[in-house]
């Protein structure tokens, strides 16, 4: 009989956190042959999209209910679609040929498509190129947050480097490039820092202003985001009041927005926010119904409404070696252990997570001496 394994699922939230979970056992999965099987150490709290043809599936933040914890939580970046482990390799496959890696190497796993369902103490990597060596100065907990939000953070602000140099190079040598940034939470954080690192030669000339969607956001920015204003976002105001209040904070109309989780409200208020021939840069896990629905609106300003994936296995690998080296300073972080991923979820829909929540699997001989 195989050997069962834990395996922690979060799916794409509902206003009910309990519904968000699933703990179970699962069969060992088979070595493949020209892949790897990796004991998971840490794992991020990120969330699956369930399939379209689930009648459970979310499809766009606007599913959630308005105003509950996880609406705000995904809202704000705090809790974002995506697939986050780090931990050690168990075994090699037979036909696996040259390699860097050893059993026991630690790794973090690209996201790659059609990788496993959920977090399990153990995982089949079909292929070791998805592998990426973690250095041995940084711990598998902030590499763990490394594989989706830092990546997707990282291509993000590439997208976005594109419309920044347009816009100074417009504006002449003393114009500015306005963005705004929506959210507090850990992809927002990820965001921040990488675009300091990449845009060091023209910082003075962009101005960020990031919109806080919780009260507890606008102290998490000040804290963690220096040289930088906030404006709150509060959803009781009515949307003509948010569209002055984010102007006067930007200096009158900005030329981007950064948005990661866009509901109908928030694209509607952007479009109202930018300048002429601005930019909104979206996730495009949910963007392709939001786009068809406000194309027409955008096209009268001349707007660009510009979905984002994912980033590729070089920029992980990118990743990797800036954090490694001190260069990127990765967001603050709280481990939990995997059976207390409620307890998690519980603590980002309240707010009381800075940064990003990981979840952490004993090791082996932990386990042996739990029983």
């Amino acid at each position: 009989m195989a050997k069962l394994v834990k395996q922690v699922s979060i799916e794409s939230p509902t206003h009910k956190l309990k519904e968000c979970i699933f703990n179970f056992e699962t069969p060992m999965p088979d070595l493949p042959q020209a892949g790897a099987r990796i004991k998971v150490r840490n794992a991020g709290v990120c969330y699956r999209l369930r399939s379209a043809s689930s009648t459970s599936s979310i499809k766009s933040v606007e599913a959630l209910q308005c105003g509950s914890p996880l609406h705000q939580s995904v809202r704000d970046t705090s809790l974002f679609p995506g697939y986050e482990v780090a931990g050690t390799v168990e075994a090699l496959g037979a036909e696996v040929g040259d390699t860097e890696l050893r059993v026991g190497d630690r790794v973090i796993v690209y996201p790659y498509e059609g990788h496993p369902p959920g977090y399990a103490e153990y995982i089949a990597v079909p292929d070791i190129q998805y592998l990426v060596k973690v250095p041995d100065n940084m711990s598998l907990s902030v590499a763990a947050m490394l594989p989706s939000g830092a990546l997707w953070a990282m291509n993000t602000v590439f997208s976005a480097h594109t419309h920044v140099e347009k816009v100074l190079s417009s504006k002449g040598e003393t114009g500015n490039c306005k963005i705004l940034l929506v959210g507090t939470g850990g992809l927002a954080l990820w965001a921040m820092r990488i675009a300091r690192y990449y845009w060091p030669q023209n910082r003075e000339r962009i101005e960020i202003v990031v919109a806080s969607l919780r009260d507890e956001g606008i102290s998490i920015a000040l804290e963690h985001l220096s040289q930088v204003r906030v404006v709150q976002w509060s959803e009781d105001l009515y949307e003509q009041q948010l569209v002055e209040r984010t102007k006067d904070a930007c200096g009158g109309a900005v030329d981007i927005v950064i948005d990661f989780s866009a509901t109908s409200r928030s694209i509607r208020r952007a479009l109202k926010c930018l300048a002429p021939n601005g930019v909104m840069l979206m996730s495009s896990e949910t963007a392709e119904g939001l786009i068809a629905r406000f194309s027409k609106e955008a096209e009268k300003a001349n707007h660009q409404l510009i979905p984002i994936e994912f980033g590729s296995l070089n920029q992980l690998k990118n990743l990797v070696h800036l954090v490694s080296t001190g260069e990127l300073e990765p967001p603050p972080h709280t481990i939990f252990s995997a059976d207390r991923a409620n307890e998690a979820i519980a603590k980002i829909g309240r707010g009381l997570i800075q940064g990003r929540a990981i979840l952490e699997f004993p090791e082996d001989d932990e386990e042996g001496a739990e029983e």
